[in-house]
């Protein structure tokens, strides 16, 4: 199966900034969306930010729209996100997906579109 790996997290002051990663094992993504999730303790994966390997195309959540920037490298191997001005309200698991078929469904950042799942990294942000 196609393997992810998230890397990057950690903590962060209000205001502060981290780069998470997302690397893929033994496989490109060309044709598939990536995804970017965070979950907190008793509430569902949300989706934060998703692109398209396709033609680049980005859709954010509205609580980081202007604050994380979304990317995937020309090799179609990795993904970043970019979280700048982080708030609190930011701190969870973050987790890398990938959607399960190529070529063919629209960009979207619902969990019910990606099959495969990194193990996530934690992000923490207080003062």
């Amino acid at each position: 199966q196609l393997q992810l790996a998230e890397s990057g997290g950690g903590s962060a002051q209000p205001g502060g900034s981290l780069r998470l990663s997302c690397a893929v094992n033994g496989y490109t993504l060309d044709g598939y969306h990536v995804g970017w999730f965070r979950q907190v303790p008793g509430k569902e994966r949300e989706g934060i930010s998703c692109i398209s390997s396709k033609d680049g195309s980005a859709h954010y959540d509205d609580s980081v729209k202007g604050r994380f920037t979304i990317s995937m490298d020309n090799a179609k191997k990795a993904s970043d996100l970019q979280m700048n001005g982080l708030k609190p309200e930011d701190t969870g698991v973050y987790y890398c997906a990938v959607n399960l078929w190529p070529l063919g469904p629209p960009l979207a950042c619902s969990s019910q579109e990606y099959g495969y799942w990194g193990q996530g990294t934690q992000v923490t942000v207080s003062s």
